[in-house]
Order: C-alpha cells, then structure tokens, then sequence
C-alpha cells in the first residue's frame, strides 16, 4: 500500500498567545517581584550613564528569563519570530547555519547542506567568536542571528574557534538558502537518500526522492538514511519520515509537566522502501527530529544505526505567538520526547548499533570527554528523567588510520558494505587494515572532511 507523506501545516505547536498555568509562587510575592521589576526598570533608565531604550532592556530581560531555563527556550522578538516560520517554511537568506548559545558562546549546531558555511568549511561544534569584528561573548542567538542575517550577495566575516586549530576569519556571502531537505542518489543497486533538515517540505520530498530512485532502478536491494549533522526541526516532518519506513507502531511520545501531558505518535501501513534492508549514519550533529526518526527506526528493529552517538536534544519546544506575532514569541520547552521502547532522548542520544567514526579527528573528539558536542554539555540542560546517563569518553570501535584518505567516507562506505550482507551486522566483513579497532588513533591524522 502506498502511503502519503503529506505534512501537517503546524510549525512545531503553534499556540495561542495565552499559556494557562498554576504559578508555584504565590501571588502576592510575584506581584512583589514584578513591582520591584519595574523599580528596577525606572531606576535604570534615570541614573544610568547614558540614555537607553526601555523597549531593548525589557526585551533583554525577556531573553535572559527564558534562558534561564534551558539552552533552547527563548524570547523571540518580532524579527525573530519571522526568522523562525521563513526556516520551516523552506527557505530565507543568510550563511546557512544553525546556532545555539552555550555558557555566553555562540555555537554551530550544524551547517546546512550547500550553504555559505559548509562551502568554507565551517562544521558542527565550532564557536563564533566574532562577527564583523564584534566580538559575541554574552549575545544571545537572536542578536547573532540578526548580524548574520542581511540581502543575498552581501558579506559577513566570522571568526571561528575550533578544537586543536588556531583561530580563523572566513568570510562568507549571503545566499538565499533555499532548503532541499532530501536529495538522493543511486550507487549500483543501493540508494542513498539525505535528509539535511526537516520543515514543512521533507516529508513530501521525501516520497518525491524515493519515487524517482525506484523508477531509475526497480531493483533496489537497500537503502541509506543520512542524517548526519542535521539539526532537526520541525515534529510532524520526523513523524513524516519515520512513517514513510514503518508498517505500524509508535514513532515517538512526548511528556509533559502532568502525568496526564502524553501525546503518541503511530505509523500507519506502508512502507516507501518496499521493506528493503536500510542503514541509517548519525553522529553527534544529528539532534532532535534526526533522533526521533532514528530512534523509532531502531526500536522498530526496521533499521541498523552507524556512526556516532547523536546530540542528545530531546525536548520538545513550542511557539506562543504574543498577540498574533506582533510582539514576538515565546520558544519555550514543553515536554520531553521518548522512543518507543520509552528510552529518553534527552541528554543521552542515540547510540549506533555499529560505532564508526568518519575520520581519527572525530575518533579523538569522543575520546575526550571535555570535548565532547551534545545536549549534556549544557549546564541547564534538561535531565532525562529516567536516570540515565549519556556514555563518557572512549575509545571509538572503528576510525580511520592515519593513512585512510581524506576524501573518502568512511561511515558511508561501512553502511554500503553492511547493505551489501542484507544489513546484518553478524555478516558484515572486518574493516581493512588502515582502520582502528577499540584504540587509540594518531594525533597527526587528517581533519575530518566536510560532510555530504
């Protein structure tokens, strides 16, 4: 049975502008802090140095509450919010990143297919330091997204921090970012398939994607999902994506505050591929919606993971216009997502079935725990509710040696070669003898080159 991908017109939970909750504070003492708030406020704008604009403080007091609370809720002003519904919507201009604020740095989530950022090599994990020579310590992703942001064809210069690399200028030009989220090739009888993020277009792409592979070749004997360094994005296009490969079951659930906050998410019959063995690569780029769609293929047994263990970032965040938008939005966490199986996402990941790492840079980066990117690294990052803890420093199982070639990939050259035995890790060859096994790899390797 055929099935459709159609996607909800919702971008993530677009709510009223209203939020109906029992405060823990009684009242008298809220009004109280409020009251001091606009003391504070009038006292500020008296005898501080110079004049200010009450309008820019009271947005930079709204910022910093929300921030308050977890890495990913926010304050979005009026600019802001417009940002947000032109990138679930598929397209904007700009450098092609995404971004999030960590202990008053500024970090790259991940760079986005085909952008300016990935064409300079701009990667996962990398803080920006500076922005047109402004520097961006305490700003927060708003303010920076605003300077990175501007009319196709005009410049931006970044600089760039990076683990073990001296400091960089890049300088990038605008583009209008015109978000293919899934693109797709065939390698002999094997498809691979790229979701590089999820908006409102991803699951109809998706079926576009598969539909036009299994025309050129009618016979294929199995398929890739790559869903490295993607970022995520948008709840019903990871529902979209896992469903397109599921015959039945839950996709993911997400909890609330109250017992009673549980929403479940099933698939319904039919699967796009036909039931053909499938791999699916992550790394610690691939959050949120990347681990949702992840997850359920891998409790549904439907798909074997390789590569790295993903970001961590399972928690919900719904939008809350402020009178239609015109006053901004809230961007605030709402609920935790969980797998199937019931495994929280948050601050734990996803782990691969088989562990490879792209490259002996990467093999390094998950060696060393202080240098490890994910969700767990934030200091008000949500717990994951179970007890669990996301796995510490080790060794990878698999990285390239000093003398593998940089240009190759070797995670997708392991996921084909596992495709190869119909998917079975049991039937999978040894690695060749440029690869490391459970050990240490050499601080001279290459970097690791850009992903697809």
């Amino acid at each position: 049975m055929r099935k459709s991908l159609v996607v909800g017109a919702a971008v993530l939970a677009l709510a009223g502008s209203a939020v109906a909750v029992q405060s823990q504070t009684p009242r008298n003492e809220t009004f109280r802090m409020l009251e001091m708030f606009g003391d504070i406020v009038g006292a500020v704008e008296q005898a501080y140095v110079v004049p200010v604009d009450n309008k820019k403080l009271i947005e930079a007091a709204l910022r910093g509450m929300m921030s308050s609370l977890d890495p990913h809720s926010d304050y979005l002003p009026p600019s802001g919010y417009g940002e947000l519904r032109e990138r679930t919507e598929g397209q904007y201009s700009g450098v092609g990143i995404v971004i999030t604020s960590e202990g008053g740095l500024i970090k790259v989530v991940s760079p986005m297919d085909g952008g300016p950022a990935v064409k300079a090599g701009i990667q996962a994990g990398d803080v920006i330091s500076q922005v047109d020579g402004v520097n961006t310590a305490g700003m927060t992703n708003s303010e920076v997204s605003d300077k990175l942001r501007g009319p196709a064809g005009t410049a931006v210069k970044l600089t760039i921090l990076r683990d073990g690399a001296d400091s960089r200028e890049v300088e990038l030009v605008r583009d209008v970012i015109r978000i293919d989220s899934v693109t797709g090739r065939l390698e002999g009888d094997l498809a691979y398939v790229r979701v590089s993020s999820f908006n409102q277009n991803t699951g109809t792409e998706l079926t576009t994607v598969i539909e036009r592979l299994r025309r050129e070749n009618p016979n294929i004997a199995g398929y890739v999902l790559d869903l490295r360094n993607n970022g995520g994005g948008l709840l019903p296009a990871a529902i979209a994506v896992s469903d397109a490969f599921l015959e039945r079951g839950e996709i993911v659930s997400q909890r609330g505050r109250r017992p009673d906050q549980i929403e479940r998410y099933a698939a319904t019959a039919g699967d796009l591929t036909g039931g053909k063995p499938m791999v699916v690569l992550i790394n610690y780029g691939s959050a949120s919606a990347s681990e949702i769609v992840a997850g359920a293929l891998k409790d549904h047994q439907r798909a074997t993971l390789v590569g790295l263990t993903s970001f961590g970032k399972g928690s919900v965040q719904t939008v809350f216009p402020l009178r239609g938008g015109q006053d901004g939005a809230l961007y605030m966490t709402t609920a935790r997502y969980y797998t199937p199986s019931g495994r929280s996402i948050q601050k734990i990941g996803i782990e691969p079935d088989l562990e490879v790492s792209r490259s002996a840079a990467e093999a390094r980066i998950i060696s060393r725990s202080n240098f490890v990117y994910s969700e767990a690294a934030y200091a008000t990052a949500l717990d994951a509710s179970i007890g669990a803890e996301r796995r510490g420093p080790h060794a990878a199982h698999e990285a390239p040696g000093a003398n593998y070639p940089a240009d190759k990939d070797y995670q997708l050259e392991r996921a084909f070669e596992l495709l190869r035995v119909g998917g079975e890790l049991s039937r999978l060859p040894a690695p060749g003898a440029d690869i490391v096994i459970d050990g240490n790899v050499p601080e001279t390797a290459a970097e690791p080159a850009a992903q697809p």
